[in-house]
């Protein structure tokens, strides 16, 4: 199961950092690291500091979006300083780790990391199903990245060493990340063929329907309906 779980990080800026997270994730049994986009690749630096996980850092993936990062994955969750961003549902670390632990047996599942000094994008929020935050000391909330990464994969670990050996089956999965952003392309080519959208002043249309079907979460049958929907649109246009 923790073989699924994929730790993403986006736009490191510090090569130590990096190393770091290796050495968090590897101490709670976690192994698949992906880093999108980083300001330096790993190095020298990011190897001392994984110290004993060198093998995570070796076997880390580098891709150049996050898109291409969660594009096989049925569920993303972000985290992010805001108890409440983008309408989108916000969790706490512990029912993070249940969440992913609830869907890992049906597809890889990402949990997203951001950048050092302002986390992650808006855009990059928008493309997760759930926003998790750590509830620090309202004071004093700064916390570095590989601490971050520690929290949550400590949570990831002991939602897993209580359910056992058990692998949930889930009877209605969920569409992958590429699938809905087929959907999200195909929605908008639609409603600019209604004139709904106008290409040259799209507004904030998408934005909101992205964060309206993250919150509903259609599953793979329901996604297949609505793009049924929309193809059915596109003919009568067409006619």
């Amino acid at each position: 199961m923790l073989d699924n779980i994929r730790i993403i990080l986006v736009n490191t800026s510090h090569t130590g950092n990096i190393g770091s997270a290796a050495r968090a994730m590897k101490t709670m049994g976690l192994s698949q690291l992906v880093l999108v986009d980083p300001v330096s690749e790993p190095d020298g630096k990011s190897s001392a500091l994984a110290a004993g996980a060198g093998d995570v850092l070796a076997n880390a993936k580098i891709v150049p979006t996050l898109q291409e990062a969660i594009s096989d994955c049925g569920l993303v969750i972000g985290t992010s300083m805001k108890t409440r961003s983008h309408d989108v549902p916000t969790m706490v670390p512990r029912e993070c780790a249940e969440k992913l632990l609830d869907e890992v047996g049906s597809y890889p599942v990402a949990l997203i990391f951001g950048r050092e000094n302002n986390g992650l994008s808006n855009e990059e929020l928008r493309l997760c199903h759930f926003h998790v935050y750590i509830p620090a000391n309202p004071d004093y909330s700064s916390l570095n990245l590989a601490a971050a990464v520690q929290t949550l994969c400590y949570e990831i670990r002991m939602a897993f060493l209580a359910r056992g050996e058990q692998h949930p089956e889930q009877d209605s999965p969920y569409p992958l990340s590429e699938d809905l952003e087929r959907f999200y392309t195909h929605l908008e080519q639609t409603l600019q063929k209604t004139n709904f959208i106008i290409p040259q002043h799209p507004g904030m249309v998408m934005v909101k329907l992205r964060r309206l079907f993250n919150r509903a979460r259609p599953e793979s049958v329901e996604l297949n309906i609505l793009r049924g929907i929309l193809t059915s649109i596109d003919k009568s246009i067409q006619k």
